[in-house]
């Protein structure tokens, strides 16, 4: 699993980390039981404070993301749902939203946008059937 990070993002850079890492077990890159890489390791690669490290991997255990094993290290946990159905629904629109609102803003079409929507889904291997 490859972290990169972007400074000067307006996501702060411990959000960056924990999308990264999600959407590594999301997509399979992370399987279950794989290691992460310890805090101090990828503080140093990164050339980030290990307490932005630290609070990303603790949002990655509070999501169920990964687990800690105390003494070992933080390993990727199977992909489940931790939310509630109108958590989700919540979580959905406002992710949807920001994106929307992005792409229109860039001068795409509603038609480009919906065409854009369906090929991406149509290609995803994340959204199961």
């Amino acid at each position: 699993m490859q972290i990169q990070i972007t400074t000067g993002s307006n996501v702060p850079i411990y959000k960056q980390i924990v999308e990264q890492v999600r959407q590594a077990v999301a997509s399979g890159d992370l399987k279950e039981g794989d290691p992460l890489p310890s805090v101090r390791a990828l503080a140093n690669k990164l050339v980030i404070n290990h307490n932005t490290v630290a609070k990303a991997y603790a949002h990655i255990v509070q999501e169920g993301i990964a687990v800690a094993q105390p003494g070992r290290g933080l390993f990727a946990s199977a992909v489940r749902n931790i939310y509630s159905d109108s958590e989700r629904q919540r979580r959905l629109q406002e992710a949807f939203d920001r994106f929307v609102s992005d792409v229109l803003s860039l001068g795409y079409t509603k038609d480009e946008l919906s065409q854009f929507l369906h090929d991406k889904i149509a290609d995803s291997v994340l959204i199961k059937e």
